[in-house]
């Protein structure tokens, strides 16, 4: 192990060339960081060598305080044990991806008559279809089995039939309404239609129709048509590619300022099932780490297709599918696809990637035009609002991320004067939410704006010094959508259709919209109370 004070006290000779892990540890020996190479001197001192690095690189090699490695016989050891030692340690800089879940099965119990449900987790017990990434998809197609297959519900057998045989959604084998092998069939049925069998189901459904037709059983033949076009109503917009007989996963990655996006669509059995952005700090080789990163919590499908490659050669890219594979269980393969349908896949990924980047351009766009010290990822407004002197009220909204945080909204009554004064309303307001998120230790914003004008910011400017707080501050006025900043005369004038403009209009707006509204409910109250005394 290296000791080092500074990252100048660097030696790489100390450290060997073969494969391996390392571990970055701060001054109190915790780990900050574990990392995988295929030469562990190449690697290590690729961190020391340049001062052009992202800034959360440059943070965690401030903090080294001495290094650590692990010497293994081959690259795809190399990624085994640094994936344990992630999960294990889960250091502070290497990606977390917090927001990545345990997605829901369409399971079915092992038992004489199988019930279906919703199961997270995969048992021997079960037998379970999926995952399925959005919630709403796997909805669908679970009431859809329930719908045309009839298969039970409940948890036992209950000796009397319960509400779904009454409304024709189970054929109750709990009293024996149905044999063993007529229940089997329709597990039989309603599990090659869980496999992607679509078109399968359907023909045979039909066929089942026209018999019933034939010898006329009209009701019968009737039932099987309606549910027909159920499934026919419910897979119709899902499916991408009904001969794809695996799964896969599009993966499309766009470096945006000291982030990079990304975004995943899961294709099961040629059936879309939806998709996840992410937003992850850049940092060196960072699409291989995303990469193991989120198949360390998430199925991994057969086929991966990508938009770029995260490996630095073919035995990189070999070694990372090996890596794959051994947690899968089964071959996994990394493609970039250059044509046909795999290639459409991805440009589909790649258009969700880049309707989620306006919203980040408009943020970065603020940072610079303003000259923010940080990317305005919490943007609090406040909006006062009165009809003449009385209810005079504020209502303040918070957006992450450029996306409203409902959670964070407050109202405020103003308490201090009595009358008409929209700059001590502002003054009041702001320094009642600033006083008491720094009493509760809460986060502060990037960015505070004000609907109004020089005085508005003046006055918001006043609260905000006298609670000794530096927080960047604007106002924006209505009439010609013009920025104030404190201690400046003349306003700021942008591309009113500018993404950044758009952004702040959409803010203020909001913050007036919830003002209003408490305003009205208010005004509201004081009808009922005067009309209760009379």
């Amino acid at each position: 192990m290296i000791q080092i004070k500074c990252p100048q006290d660097f030696k790489s000779s100390d450290i060997p060339t073969h494969p391996g892990v390392y571990l970055y540890r701060d001054e109190a020996g915790e780990i900050l960081y574990v990392g995988k190479a295929k030469s562990l001197r190449s690697r290590v001192k690729s961190y020391f060598s340049t001062s052009d690095q992202p800034i959360k690189t440059q943070q965690l090699v401030s903090r080294i305080r001495s290094i650590d490695w692990i010497v293994v016989n081959n690259e795809v050891e190399a990624l085994l044990l640094e994936n344990k030692l992630v999960k294990q340690h889960t250091p502070k800089y290497n990606i977390n991806l917090k927001d990545a879940k345990t997605f829901a099965y369409i399971s079915l119990t092992r038992e004489d008559y199988p019930r279906i449900f919703t199961s997270r987790k995969v048992s021997r017990k079960l037998e379970s279809f999926g995952p399925y990434t959005d919630g709403f998809t796997r909805q669908d197609l679970q009431r859809l089995v329930v719908r045309v297959f009839k298969l039970r519900t409940c948890k036992t057998l209950h000796k009397r039939a319960c509400l779904n045989f009454h409304i024709h959604l189970c054929t109750a084998p709990c009293i024996g309404n149905v044999t063993a092998e007529q229940y089997s069939e329709q597990v039989r049925q309603a599990r090659s239609f869980l496999n992607g069998n679509y078109r399968q189901t359907i023909e045979q459904l039909k066929s089942q129709m026209e018999t019933a037709s034939s010898t006329q059983k009209y009701e019968e033949a009737l039932d099987l048509r309606n549910q027909i076009q159920s499934i026919r109503l419910v897979t119709e917009h899902q499916i991408v590619d009904n001969e794809r007989r695996f799964d896969q996963d599009v993966m499309a990655f766009k470096q945006f300022g000291e982030k990079m996006l990304a975004v995943q669509m899961g294709v099961r059995r040629g059936v879309l099932l939806g998709k996840k952005e992410f937003s992850v700090d850049l940092q060196p080789q960072i699409e291989q780490e995303f990469l193991k990163a989120f198949y360390t919590t998430n199925p991994i499908p057969r086929e991966i297709l990508l938009n770029k490659p995260c490996w630095q050669g073919p035995e990189e890219k070999a070694a990372l599918e090996e890596f794959l594979s051994a947690k899968r269980n089964a071959p996994v393969s990394l493609r970039i696809p250059r044509r046909d349908d795999k290639l459409a896949l991805l440009q589909l990924a790649e258009k969700n990637l880049e309707s989620g980047l306006d919203v980040d351009s408009a943020l970065v766009d603020l940072q610079n035009n303003l000259n923010l010290p940080t990317l305005p990822h919490i943007i609090e407004c406040f909006d006062i609002s009165n009809l003449g002197t009385e209810h005079v009220v504020s209502g303040m909204v918070t957006f992450r991320d450029a996306k409203p945080d409902k959670k964070n909204y407050r109202k405020f009554k103003i308490k201090t004067f009595m009358g008409q004064d929209d700059f001590a309303a502002v003054n009041e307001v702001v320094a009642r939410r600033y006083k008491r998120q720094i009493e509760e230790k809460n986060p502060l914003p990037d960015l505070v704006v004000i609907d109004g004008g020089p005085g508005q910011v003046s006055a918001a400017n006043t609260a905000l010094q006298t609670l000794r707080l530096k927080l960047p501050l604007i106002s924006l006025a209505k009439e010609h959508e013009e920025i104030y900043l404190p201690n400046e005369s003349a306003p700021r004038n942008f591309d009113k259709n500018s993404r950044m403009m758009l952004l702040l209009r959409k803010i203020r707006d909001a913050a007036h919209d919830f003002s209003l509204g408490y305003n009205l409910k208010r005004r509201q109250m004081k009808i009922r109370e005067e009309f209760q005394k009379k």
